[in-house]
């Protein structure tokens, strides 16, 4: 470094430290403006990030047909779709999975839990993403049987470390003991499908008749073939499960329809939270632009001398412009840090996994610095418009 640049830098430190607690305010009022940007951008990041994962595992190409009327049978509800002329009617449907729920006690050796009984076909782990820890999922060839999947916290529930549930072990409900044939890994909950794989047994469709006759399907989860327009197969869907249900109305869900809304929506939360945060830099901009018309006010009389001693008017302004951005870069650097802290612990509490934002801290360290020009640029002004001889009186 040149010696010009040491003795600038030591004027420097030298001007700022005369202020005392002025500078320190000053500073901490940037920081926490900066803080906030930085802090908020992250936040918004991270609850759009948080929201997507809700669908995370399920893919934008499923479908989930919610039918809240089914005809009857006599006295009984309809337990049965056929999926092979739902295929027909509309092509490309991967996996057809008609639901049908109902609560209930289950109970293995004295442990007794209430659970979601979920009544499904071989279909369904295609259609839900699900996969197994050990053993099988129901087939085509055991809607006859009392077979029964159990889900990854019941298995955990019912058993224990010195006895776990096992393949093969007999689970009771009501009045009927269902085999375990399979075990569910642990599987993210989803907002759409309105099945808690974790919590849920999982039971042969047809076997729905023996706990419960007014049981019915209630939903169908379909999923689409990748290269399908997932809206217009939507469409397709609903008289055609109208008339294979018996089904009054059929709602359909498609994920992707709410992903995009909920990513609309966190996009106008995080720059709610952005503008929030600018709101405190600007209040930490008007704290350097007080800072430095006092430091203007206290050095009169050496802003005259150094005029009298051949300084230009923009020397004068520009050291004082290098004095306002280098108070608000230390107070955005020290900000940016802080911000990043604070998002760290708030996805922490919220139980969020947290996600940096790559453009949090230079939108937050760029902004700020541009705030501190902007509110330094009036003081250096006022200060390189003094007349030396006016100055040079000042006592």
């Amino acid at each position: 470094m040149s010696a010009l640049g040491t003795l600038v830098l030591q004027d420097l430190g030298t001007s700022l430290r005369a202020l005392g607690k002025r500078s320190v305010l000053a500073l901490i009022g940037i920081a926490i403006g900066s803080s906030s940007v930085v802090a908020m951008i992250n936040i918004g990041s991270n609850a759009a990030e948080e929201a997507s994962m809700i669908f995370k595992g399920m893919g934008v190409t499923t479908l989930v047909a919610q039918l809240p009327e089914s005809t009857r049978v006599g006295s009984v509800a309809r337990l049965t779709l056929d999926t092979d002329q739902l295929r027909a009617w509309v092509p490309n449907l991967l996996n057809i999975a008609p639901t049908a729920q109902t609560g209930s006690s289950v109970t293995f050796k004295g442990r007794t839990q209430y659970t979601q009984l979920v009544g499904s076909t071989a279909e369904l782990p295609g259609a839900m993403g699900l996969t197994l820890r050990e053993g099988r999922f129901l087939s085509a060839f055991d809607q006859g049987d009392t077979y029964a999947v159990v889900g990854h916290r019941l298995a955990e529930d019912l058993g224990t470390a010195a006895d776990p549930l096992r393949i093969g072990d007999r689970i009771r409900v009501d009045d009927y003991l269902f085999q375990v044939i399979g075990i569910l890994r642990n599987q993210p909950d989803s907002l759409l499908i309105p099945v808690r794989a974790n919590d849920s047994l999982f039971i042969p469709l047809a076997g729905m008749r023996r706990l419960s006759d007014s049981v019915h399907i209630r939903d169908v989860i379909i999923r689409v073939a990748a290269q399908q327009d997932i809206s217009a197969t939507a469409a397709a869907l609903t008289d055609p499960l109208k008339r294979l249900s018996g089904a009054q109305d059929v709602d359909m869900m498609i994920p992707q329809q709410l992903m995009e809304g909920m990513t609309r929506q966190t996009r106008t939360f995080a720059y709610l939270l952005m503008a929030l945060g600018g709101l405190s830099l600007i209040g930490g901009g008007t704290g350097v632009m007080n800072v430095m018309l006092m430091n203007v006010s206290s050095r009169r009389r050496e802003i005259g001398v150094r005029m009298a001693l051949g300084a230009r008017r923009r020397d004068i302004r520009n050291l004082f412009m290098f004095e306002a951005i280098t108070l608000t870069a230390v107070g955005a650097l020290c900000g940016g840090l802080l911000g990043i802290a604070c998002a760290f612990t708030y996805a922490n509490v919220s139980g969020w996994t947290f996600f940096l934002a790559p453009l949090s801290l230079p939108i937050g360290v760029l902004s700020t610095l541009l705030v501190g020009v902007f509110f330094g640029l009036y003081p250096a002004m006022l200060a390189s418009r003094l007349q030396p001889v006016e100055a040079l009186r000042d006592e």
